[in-house]
């Protein structure tokens, strides 16, 4: 099993954050110490902060050892959520990814010590969840809109992604590249988001995918466009990509040698019947990645992105 493990807000090596006051979002300090002037021990708590919690909430994808259990976007199950949840804190997983709610958010939390995440489309919801504890922002998980037939175009994810980051400017920030685009189009939106200050690049493909084999072999097909996209868009960007949608333990690995910096899981944990399932789905996706998480250190992912940048770029031509 995964030997990494969730450390708490509360450990000593991170610093307290008091639950009337987010300085994530951009509030005053409200005591102080009686050797500073109130303006500048404000700046220096609250940019001490915002450093400390958003470096505790990128360690894992920075080390290339990030994994995200993914509860859905409409899912508001609360008994399922915490069953997710759940399964995520005791299978060895580093980050929970929940619906924008800040209810489900304070539910998450009383249950992991793990970085809580919330996805939606609309920015404006944002702002209550990380009030309620959330650390994490994402803009994406979009595979149930597209059964609605909706799309998200690179002009609408710049957009969303601008709105949160004037909402939320130091808050960390993932948001998905639709593989609704061709891989070249996925690249070129991952370099613009990159360039708006956005922290993680997530990659999907699940949902399109249909495998024509049963087995090992369906389960390689159907991650094979989010495997592509990971593959092309790490060598492109210089933040951490996670690899998300379609994934499982047979698969999770491949994303690890692939170029991301940690996977996303979601139905291959939230579809099962009980919790007890579901943490032993996670164990064993956490026990398939130990290995990759050894062998592709981020010096050796390095060191193969400069040979093949002198190999004239090979990467551009899986597109």
């Amino acid at each position: 099993m995964l030997s990494i493990t969730c450390t708490p807000l509360s450990s000593p090596s991170h610093t307290i954050l008091n639950p009337n006051h987010n300085p994530l979002l951009g509030a005053a300090a409200t005591s102080r110490p009686y050797f500073l002037p109130l303006k500048r021990r404000t700046c220096f708590t609250t940019r001490a902060l915002l450093s400390s919690t958003k470096e505790f909430v990128l360690k894992d994808f920075n080390e290339r050892r990030a994994l995200k259990i993914i509860s859905g976007l409409e899912n508001f199950n609360k008994e399922n959520i915490a069953s997710v949840v759940t399964a995520a804190d005791k299978g060895g997983a580093t980050h929970v990814d929940i619906a924008c709610d800040p209810e489900l958010v304070k539910l998450a939390i009383s249950l992991t010590s793990c970085p809580v995440c919330v996805s939606s489309v609309d920015p404006a919801t944002f702002p209550a969840a990380v009030e309620a504890g959330a650390l994490m922002v994402e803009i994406g998980n979009y595979d149930s809109f597209y059964e609605k037939g909706m799309v998200f175009t690179p002009e609408k994810i710049l957009a969303l992604t601008k709105e949160t980051r004037r909402i939320l400017p130091s808050v960390a920030l993932s948001v998905t590249v639709p593989h609704t685009l061709s891989l070249p189009d996925q690249v070129k939106l991952a370099e613009l988001l990159e360039q708006e200050g956005v922290d993680i690049i997530q990659t999907e493909g699940g949902k399109c995918s249909n495998p024509t084999k049963s087995g090992v072999m369906g389960l390689i097909e159907k991650a094979t466009p989010t495997l592509a996209a990971a593959y092309s868009i790490s060598r492109a960007v210089k933040i951490p990509v996670m690899c998300s949608s379609g994934l499982s333990a047979v698969t999770a690995p491949m994303a690890i040698t692939a170029g991301a910096a940690g996977v996303g899981v979601g139905s291959a944990v939230n579809k099962l019947n009980d919790v007890v399932a579901m943490i032993a789905e996670v164990r064993s996706i956490a026990s398939s990645l130990q290995t990759s998480f050894q062998i592709c250190t981020p010096h050796e992912v390095e060191a193969q992105r400069q040979q093949e940048k002198a190999e004239g770029g090979r990467a551009t031509s899986y597109y």
